[in-house]
C-alpha cells in the first residue's frame, strides 16, 4: 500500500526501498507491543492511573478557603496586594519593585507586611504565612 501511495524516487531500487519499509514496520510493531506490555504490569510507572474522585467535604473546604484569601486579599491596599500576588507568581524582587515603584531593599519588608496583614485577616499565624 505504502509503495503505490509514495513510490521510491528511483523505480530500480524498489526491493531496497520495500525492505526498508517493511522492517521499518515491523520495529515499530515491536516498539508499540512492548510499550503496551509495559502498561500492563502492574504497578508500572508509566501506567495512567485516573485521578481519585474529590472529596465533597475537602471541596467545599477548599472553596471557603479561597473565598476567605479573596475577601482578606480585597481589604489590602493595592500596592501590598500587587506585592503579594506577584511574589505568588514567581516574580523577581527586581520586577516587583520596578512593577509598583520602589527600591529592591524595601520589597522583601513590603511582602513580610502584607502577609502580617492577610494573616491578621484570615486569623492565621503570621509565622506560619510567610
Amino acid at each position: 500500500m505504502r509503495l503505490a501511495e509514495r513510490p521510491p524516487p528511483d523505480e530500480g531500487q524498489v526491493r531496497a526501498w520495500l525492505y526498508t519499509v517493511a522492517s521499518r514496520v515491523a520495529l515499530d510493531a515491536l516498539r508499540q507491543q512492548r510499550r503496551r506490555a509495559g502498561l500492563l504490569v502492574l504497578g508500572s510507572p508509566s501506567l495512567p492511573l485516573p485521578a481519585p474522585a474529590p472529596d465533597p467535604a475537602a471541596a467545599v473546604a477548599s472553596a471557603d478557603l479561597a473565598q476567605r484569601v479573596r475577601a482578606a486579599l480585597a481589604l489590602l491596599g493595592e500596592r501590598e496586594r500587587s506585592v503579594l500576588l506577584m511574589r505568588e507568581e514567581g516574580f523577581t524582587h527586581r520586577e516587583i519593585a520596578a512593577a509598583v515603584g520602589t527600591t529592591t531593599k524595601s520589597v522583601g519588608s513590603m511582602i513580610a507586611r502584607a502577609l502580617d496583614k492577610l494573616a491578621l485577616r484570615l486569623e492565621l499565624d503570621a509565622e506560619a504565612v510567610r
